[in-house]
């Protein structure tokens, strides 16, 4: 008989299985395509080519700076917003004073498609740093505002009660029944507001930038460098992919609690 740590294992790899059967396929299905005939490579290269222009970049080193470049740029984006919108929402959740004079407000700036805003941007900032990593704080911030605040007016008002007959109060009542009640919508907020850093970093590096995945696969356009445009938008797949697996290896570890969301699920 097998032991549950097998068990577990072989199902984490049989998940892993499922949950890249179907780019496999599609991977497959391309690379029959385009060698086929049926797609020019013009058009769009085989999956071969793509990656051996990959490995050219990683020779000369180009890839890795580029990649770095647009890490950077969303990584302190989302930390900017998401600490801005996780702390708005805090107040306003624990603070109806504060939430009525503030959430009107914020509403109708999200209202706002922040993606609009980049030619004042550029006005504002240029081509720099500052105006990409803006417009990625101006992204994230709703999503974990919302869900934040969702998650605070979500929890239960008896387990606060029974908290405060505790003798709990303030920031202990906080740490130990409201934030563990709000985090799984917390988390669902975190896995939103990552796919919007991707989208927002994409759209403002493509528009406007010195350096970036963003800029490599618009000067590769110029040149009508395909192969490199597709590795361009491929990167970018994968870094969304891998943001979204680390917010789920959190929902597993934060939420064992949970039960739909304890190990082996």
């Amino acid at each position: 008989m097998k032991s549950p740590a097998a068990i577990n294992k072989r199902k984490a790899y049989q998940n892993i299985g499922l949950e890249w059967l179907i780019p496999a396929v599609v991977v497959v299905l391309w690379q029959w395509f385009v060698s086929a005939g049926l797609i020019s490579q013009r058009i769009l290269p085989t999956p071969v080519a793509v990656v051996e222009a990959g490995i050219k970049l990683v020779r000369n080193g180009d890839l890795f700076v580029y990649i770095g470049d647009s890490s950077r740029r969303a990584l302190l984006g989302f930390v900017i917003g998401g600490g801005i919108g996780f702390a708005l929402a805090i107040i306003n959740g624990l603070l109806p004073l504060f939430e009525k004079l503030t959430d009107s407000s914020i509403q109708m700036i999200r209202t706002i498609p922040h993606l609009s805003l980049i030619p004042l941007i550029i006005a504002w900032f240029g081509i720099g740093e500052q105006g990409k990593i803006f417009l990625v704080a101006l992204g994230v911030a709703f999503p974990i505002y919302l869900n934040t605040l969702h998650g605070i007016r979500a929890v239960d008002p008896g387990l606060i009660e029974m908290g405060r007959t505790y003798g709990l109060r303030g920031f202990s009542l906080f740490r130990t029944i409201i934030f563990p009640g709000a985090l799984p919508s917390i988390l669902v907020g975190l896995r939103f507001a990552l796919g919007i850093m991707w989208i927002t970093l994409i759209v403002s590096e493509t528009i406007s930038a010195n350096s970036g995945i963003g800029y490599m696969a618009m000067n590769a356009r110029e040149f009508f460098q395909m192969d490199i445009v597709v590795l361009s938008i491929v990167i970018y797949a994968l870094l969304g992919k891998l943001s979204d697996w680390i917010a789920k290896v959190m929902e597993r570890s934060w939420l064992q609690w949970h039960p739909h969301y304890r190990k082996g699920k």
